[in-house]
């Protein structure tokens, strides 16, 4: 199955760890947003997609790159870094799947280190985040999706 895990991460790399791991465990191709709003990803059978979070969603790149560049019919998954989670934070981007007629694989979140805003003025929360244990759970995470 030929896939590809497309991402966002610009807040403290926090997401690009689960993306490394998981691409370096499974050779997997990764894409930034950016350079996969400008692929054809057609070949590809399944679309892995990673962010942060900010203000309750993915962020805005990867919101937009759903809205406009993810194929149709095709099988996805989604992984996120937050400084808290609600376990809500894919709704939206599943949502945005389903309605291109995607099939939602699966959702793996964990908390990464959070200077965002106030949290600035406390130094950040979720600090030490996410631990190899998170990194780890995103490997395993990927490695429980059907074929």
């Amino acid at each position: 199955m030929k896939t590809i895990l497309i991402y966002e991460s610009t807040h403290h790399g926090n997401t690009k760890k689960l993306v490394d791991a998981v691409a370096k465990r499974y050779g997997i191709r990764t894409a930034t947003v950016e350079e996969a709003a400008a692929m054809d990803l057609s070949a590809y059978d399944r679309i892995g997609i990673a962010s942060g979070v900010a203000f309750g969603k993915f962020y805005e790149a990867t919101e937009r790159f759903m809205d406009n560049s993810l194929p149709k019919g095709k099988d996805v998954f989604f992984l996120y870094t937050c400084g808290n989670d609600s376990g809500k934070y894919a709704n939206s981007v599943s949502a945005k799947a389903r309605a291109r007629d995607c099939r939602v694989l699966g959702v793996y979140g964990c908390r990464g280190f959070d200077t965002f805003g106030p949290f600035k003025l406390i130094g950040g929360i979720a600090k030490g985040h996410p631990t190899q244990n998170e990194i780890d759970g995103a490997v395993e995470f990927y490695g429980s999706l059907a074929e």
